[in-house]
Order: C-alpha cells, then structure tokens, then sequence
C-alpha cells in the first residue's frame, strides 16, 4: 500500500467501518452466531470495539448507544425483529470456535 497522510488512512478506514456496518445492517438473516463461528467477530464485538475506542478518546458513549450505532436501532429491537434461536450446530460450532480461541 502507497503511503497515505494519516488524516487520510483515517478518513478511508472510518469509510470501510461504515461501508462493513451498512453491509451488516442490510443482511439481517446472517446471525451474530454465524459471524463468530465463520470469522470469530459479529456486531456486537463491532459495537464493543467502538465504545473502547471512545473510551479511550474520553468521548462519552454508552454500550447501547454504541450497539445502536452499529445494528442501526436499539438492540433490543433488532434483536426482537431478527435474532433467531441458534440451533444446535451453531452452538456446537461456536463452542468449538470459542475452544481453538482459549
């Protein structure tokens, strides 16, 4: 990769942030579960990972303030118009996931 002026790195990755955000919002039938056995992050680890970064800015943001920034609604909501109950081969494949992780 070229080298690029830091307010400019910023300004392309807070561009893929939001362009990875948007792409989540819009494939709500792909679950949190899924995401973590296949890539070992979902949403919330976004959302979380947003809050620390304000954390660490001193910029205050709550946990679901930064949830709702990245499901695009409360979680509450999403969850109540999208989660579906994981069924058993999610959950055996997220324990094995969480196995390799530990």
């Amino acid at each position: 990769m070229p080298e690029i002026e830091p307010q400019t790195q910023t300004e392309l990755e807070a561009a893929v942030f939001r362009r990875l955000v948007s792409h989540l919002r819009g494939r709500t039938d792909v679950q949190n579960i899924d995401l973590m056995n296949l890539a070992g992050f979902c949403r919330n680890c976004l959302s979380n990972w947003l809050k620390d970064a304000a954390d660490e800015k001193g910029v205050a943001l709550t946990k679901d303030e930064s949830r709702e920034a990245v499901y695009g609604m409360p979680y509450a909501e999403w969850k109540a118009l999208h989660q579906k109950e994981a069924s058993p081969v999610q959950q055996a494949g997220f324990a094995a996931s969480q196995a390799k992780d530990h």
